[in-house]
């Protein structure tokens, strides 16, 4: 019985570890409908956290997008403003494919980025190559947001390494006008 009770643990643990997101199709039902290609012309702002495995809150940011569009060719500039100073960029290379699903590379990107739209809701999966101290670590993203209205959207991203989970970045984005700038960062 031990050995059969320590089989099932390391498949249930096994099975957790690789499992999958939610799945988009459950959302085609909902709206209001979420049209990347629409909801990230112009610009925007988002205001987001990073958890650590432990859910302990490591960083805050602000950011700045700015998007636009040549047909079903786009392109997000982002700018990060993080509490402890930093700032980034991150410049997105986006396409609308026929079928309604899009890819996108970035500078930090490994690979090319794909989503996939339902209802209120948009997968975004992607390998982000992430600077910790002196080293490189490339995490697999599972990213999703939900519109709330014709202004405002929730991001929730999960962060894995070998299928482990190490972080969740949990965002919200408003363009809502007056657009509210992100806070000088000095």
């Amino acid at each position: 019985m031990n050995r059969l009770t320590k089989l099932t643990a390391t498949a249930l643990l096994v099975t957790g570890l690789f499992s999958c997101s939610a799945d988009i199709e459950q959302y085609q039902q909902t709206s209001p409908t979420l049209d990347i290609k629409n909801y990230f012309t112009g610009s925007l702002t988002a205001w987001g956290m990073v958890q650590d495995y432990s859910d302990n809150v490591t960083r805050r940011f602000c950011v700045e997008l700015n998007g636009t569009w040549q047909g079903n060719n786009g392109v997000l500039a982002e700018v990060f403003y993080f509490n402890d100073g930093e700032v980034t960029e991150r410049n997105w290379q986006l396409t609308k494919l026929d079928n309604g699903e899009y890819q996108g590379e970035a500078e930090d990107v490994i690979g090319t980025a794909s989503g996939q739209q339902q209802g209120f809701a948009f997968q975004w999966q992607y390998t982000l190559s992430v600077p910790v101290d002196d080293d490189i670590y490339h995490l697999a993203l599972d990213d999703w947001m939900y519109q709330i209205d014709q202004h405002r959207v929730f991001n929730r991203t999960v962060m894995k390494k070998f299928g482990v989970e190490v972080a969740e970045i949990t965002l919200f984005f408003d363009k809502e006008q007056p657009l509210r700038k992100c806070p000088n960062v000095t």
